[in-house]
């Protein structure tokens, strides 16, 4: 779906950047940062890697499970908080052609919580994961957009900090909500999945084939002490907690416990950012393995898993999205923000966007495509009020319109 709104808005852009400015930083060389034109180019040559993965392993799972027949009955053992769609806010100042263009995709917001009991995913959980999964109803493209849990962001109640303790504070609502309100979205429904639904489906798969790398070794070792206390709170005996450690790197086959340790690793290489290249790698394996698996097996998922994964997707809608699974053109994916600065803010180490309304703009032109995307006042004055709180301005030059 394609929206013409340069006539209307690019007089407007114009005059906010004035006001509102993007200004061009050197680097700690002294040397000017990338330009805009500079860096899509770079960004384009890195997306042309296709996404092997079909979504998240959240949103995956249920649907593969879902597109079983026998399931439909079942559906009741997912986990219902109580989260109407429609009580779900989002910003009422968008521009009027972002919201109509909104109305052609479904945007799903997809939950991974560090929950320490199994089955808790209510509020008071933090998300360690937050993707977006954006479907173009017309098209059946699917793109995802990873929101790293600690960026800056207004989180939907006029505080401010890392993105992730929304869900803490409100649940989904409140977080889908911090997600709407940071990034002009209209994000309805929403997926929450914890550690031990994560662990459970490894081991009912056979486990998954990961290339571990040297330095990854010690830290899957270490997340694995915590990991299996959790695993040990499960009130069944459906999952094997004890894992043996991993002696040495290499190619091999990761089982629950293990898997879910090295999704979890943060302080080896690039932080969050390479943190959720390991999570798409063992979704990709959980994917191939979960759309061979026998009716058995498929069936031991769903009495399993179900009533740990939480939803407001309606079942019809569900059942009509599992229908048309193989349909969707599998697109690719990205990370917000994608022009960033570290920071701590009130002791705690975030990652600053810079700015705002660079990202944002970028967002929307990754998921819809939406070059002419002009910010609504709500985003305006969220990004005033991470600049004034970080002193981190915008690292490129230009404004919106080029």
């Amino acid at each position: 779906m394609a929206t013409n709104t340069k006539g209307r808005n690019a007089k407007k852009r114009k005059e906010s950047y004035q006001e509102h400015g993007s200004r061009r930083e050197r680097d700690e060389y002294g040397e000017y940062k990338l330009s805009r034109k500079d860096r899509k180019r770079l960004k384009k040559a890195k997306r042309r890697k296709k996404l092997i993965a079909v979504l998240a392993v959240e949103f995956v799972l249920l649907l593969v499970l879902v597109g079983c027949m026998f399931v439909v009955g079942k559906l009741g053992k997912l986990q219902n908080l109580g989260v109407d769609p429609d009580d779900v806010g989002v910003n009422e100042d968008i521009d009027a052609n972002t919201a109509e263009l909104l109305k052609g995709y479904t945007n799903i917001a997809l939950f991974g919580l560090g929950s320490r009991t199994p089955g808790s995913l209510g509020a008071g959980e933090l998300s360690d994961t937050i993707i977006i999964a954006s479907i173009n109803n017309e098209t059946k493209e699917v793109r995802l957009m990873s929101i790293y849990r600690d960026t800056y962001l207004n989180r939907a109640d006029d505080t401010y900090g890392k993105c992730n303790a929304a869900y803490s504070k409100g649940g989904p609502k409140q977080a889908m909500e911090m997600l709407n309100t940071n990034l002009d979205l209209n994000i309805k429904y929403y997926v929450s999945i914890d550690f031990t639904a994560l662990i459970k489906t490894v081991d009912l798969l056979g486990g998954v084939e990961i290339d571990v790398k040297p330095e990854e070794v010690d830290a899957i070792n270490g997340y694995m002490y915590e990991t299996t206390e959790i695993a040990e709170k499960a009130e069944d005996d459906s999952i094997n907690p004890y894992n043996s450690l991993i002696e040495e790197p290499g190619l091999q086959t990761l089982h629950g416990v293990q898997a879910t340790a090295y999704c979890r690793i943060r302080k080896v290489g690039n932080n969050d950012f390479e943190r959720t290249e390991r999570q798409r790698r063992v979704i990709e394996q959980i994917v191939d393995k979960a759309k061979t698996a026998g009716l058995g097996t498929i069936n031991s998922m769903i009495d399993e898993v179900f009533p740990l994964i939480a939803t407001n997707i309606p079942k019809t809608t569900l059942i009509g999205m599992a229908a048309s699974m193989m349909s969707y053109e599998l697109g690719e994916s990205s990370g917000f923000p994608s022009v960033r600065a570290d920071a701590r803010m009130d002791g705690q180490q975030v990652v600053v966007p810079a700015d705002l309304v660079t990202n944002v703009s970028e967002l929307h032109q990754f998921l819809f495509d939406e070059d002419d995307y002009y910010p609504s006042p709500t985003v305006l004055s969220i990004n005033e009020k991470i600049i004034s709180d970080t002193g981190i301005t915008a690292k490129e030059t230009g404004s919106a319109s080029e």
